[in-house]
Formats: structure tokens, sequence, C-alpha cells
């Protein structure tokens, strides 16, 4: 097979929303928004709703049509950017509930989907989506006699439980929701690990479903095996891939493996990353290209008939150390190319 092969472990995301969900006394959605963290909307959806999720987010009303075909219309899908312009027959057809984001989407959703069940987002202060304190004060009580299911936020730097920001947020989002009798939720992966203060009604957990930080108890959930296309023997002071970034030292062994920024490997990771045949590292050597990566095998016994480049031994976010990124986008940048095979897939 010319293309690597993605193996994505649908059982270890259901044991880690169950991990989640353990540290909460409340509801535990799932995010599962950009194709389910790019291992698969359908797939991963319908396991977690058979390990008992039963309130899905995604970002798009088209994310939340497709979800909705994949799931049936049991579950409830929340969409974050709220009700847009096109988006009234998908909402409609698709019984999604939009995040309403400001007082203009509240009136739009009010006119054109009379009766049909919305949350609210509030802006704390990270300053991207939702409504602010004086914008929610005048639409909050016409609010709250509507269909409202939910008032959310998200907060900014979850990830650093030191950050001043995080109380701060806090403060402001119990402020603007005090005396609501609607159902609230702040807490995604990293505030939910904050603790029982951040977890309101309702916890949603995004990447910690699928093995990435904060969430250092994660299971892993994917394994992406390469092809080895080719190995040749480089003598001292040749060069390997574009623009002769790599030299080789003494006589070298290169293989050359079928993956490359197409498939989200990204640039950036040129001459640094690692593969790994079994549990032995391998490093990469050269530029990534669009559909290659050289890596040096020399200290290898035998050349095997692939790398591994996420496994046990490496991380998504081990990988995107080197890579100079975070873990949320190794995931979602996964190629198409891939051929995918799932543990525990639903049917």
């Amino acid at each position: 097979m010319g293309t690597g092969t993605l193996h994505i472990d649908l059982d270890a995301v259901a044991a880690n929303w169950a991990a989640l969900d353990a540290k909460t006394s409340v509801e535990t959605a799932a995010v599962v928004k950009a194709n389910g963290y790019g291992l698969g909307v359908s797939q991963v959806a319908l396991r977690l709703a058979r390990a008992g999720v039963r309130r899905f987010f995604v970002a798009t009303a088209e994310e939340g049509v497709v979800l909705r075909a994949a799931l049936g219309h049991g579950p409830e899908i929340n969409i974050f950017s709220g009700h847009m312009d096109s988006d009234t027959p998908l909402l409609r057809e698709g019984k999604l509930t939009p995040m309403l984001n400001s007082a203009e989407q509240f009136a739009q959703h009010q006119a054109r989907l009379p009766g049909h069940s919305y949350g609210v987002q509030l802006d704390t202060g990270m300053n991207r989506l939702g409504a602010e304190p004086a914008e929610w004060a005048s639409f909050r009580a016409e609010a709250e006699t509507g269909p409202l299911t939910l008032i959310m936020s998200h907060l900014a730097c979850a990830d650093d439980p030191a950050h001043p920001q995080n109380a701060a947020q806090l403060a402001a989002f119990i402020n603007m929701t005090q005396g609501s009798s609607a159902k609230r939720s702040f807490a995604a992966t990293g505030g939910l690990l904050l603790g029982p203060d951040y977890h309101f009604d309702l916890c949603r957990p995004g990447v910690g479903l699928y093995g990435g930080a904060p969430f250092s108890e994660a299971h892993h959930t994917i394994r992406l095996s390469l092809p080895v296309v080719q190995t040749r023997d480089v003598a001292a002071g040749e060069s390997v891939g574009y623009s002769a970034t790599w030299i080789a030292e003494s006589p070298s062994k290169i293989a050359t493996v079928s993956a490359g920024y197409a498939d989200g490997l990204i640039r950036f990771m040129s001459d640094k990353a690692r593969l790994f045949a079994g549990n032995i590292p391998c490093k990469l050597a050269g530029r990534v290209s669009m559909d290659l990566l050289t890596v040096d095998v020399t200290h290898l016994d035998e050349i095997p008939d692939h790398l591994d480049i996420l496994c046990p031994h490496q991380s998504v976010d081990a990988l995107a150390d080197e890579a100079g990124t975070i873990g949320y986008e190794i995931l979602t940048s996964l190629g198409q190319r891939y051929h995918r095979i799932y543990k525990g897939e639903v049917f």
C-alpha cells in the first residue's frame, strides 16, 4: 500500500470520555467539531453515544447536519457559531441547537425559527465569540423566557491552571448568569481539570477525548504508520532532500516513506521530528516534502516495511512540540489519503 495507515481506537476515545466524566458530578458532553478532531465525526460520535453521551458540540451548522445524519434524532447537537444567515433551513431540518452569540443572532433566530430551541454563548474575557455583559443584559430577560437550553462561555487559559485569567473569567461568568434557571457550561477539557468550581451543570471536553493535553491520563487513540517506499545508501558528504539541508556526516542509510505536508505533517518538523521502528526512534533527515519524508535508519539492524510517526512512543503533543505547534493542529490536519482502520466501530 502506497499510503499511510491511520489506526483509530474508538474504544480509547470512549474510555477517555468516561475518565473525564468520572471527574465530575455533572453531565459530560462531547465536542466533535473539525470531523471529530480529524478522526472521523460519524465514527467517533456513534461510539461516544454508545458510551452514554447525549449532547454534542460542533462548530458550524453544516457540521451539525453531517452529525445528525450519523446519530439520528436522539442526542442534542449544539452549534458554536450560532445562527448565521444561511443556517435557518439546516437548523430547522437537522433539529440543531444554535449557541447564539449576540443580540443580533437572537433577534434573527426569534424571527426565523420561533419556538426552536437555542443556547446563548457569553464572552467573559476571551474576546472571540459571545455576548459581552452589556449586550447580554439587553436581551437576557427575553432570552430566558424562551426555549433556552444552555448558557455557556469559554476559558482562554485553562491549559495553565495558575493563570489569573481563569479566576477572572469564572467571576465574570458567575456574575453574568446569577439567578438564571438555565443550565450553564463553562469548562472544556482544561476547565474540567481545574475542578468543581468550573463544572456548573455541564462540561464539554474536546481534545482530551482524543488523547491530547492537558489531559495527561488520556489513552492513546491513534497510531499513524507510514510505508517505506525505498531505501538508499548515502555517502559521507552527500545531501538529502530539498535545499540540501541534511548532509551525511558518515555513510548512512536513508528510508523514504510515503507521507508529507499534504498529509498534515507540517514542514516545520523538518530535520527534527522522529519516527519509530517498533520502539527505536529514527530521525527525519532533510525537509518534509509534499508526499515524502526521508528518515535516517542507519542504526537499524533490519529495515521495516513501515515507520510510525504517531504511536505510544510519540503522542500528538510530543510530535507537535517538534513541529512548533499544538496537538490540536496535528490531529485536525490528518490527511484524507490515509487508509483508516477503526477499532470499536459502531455500525
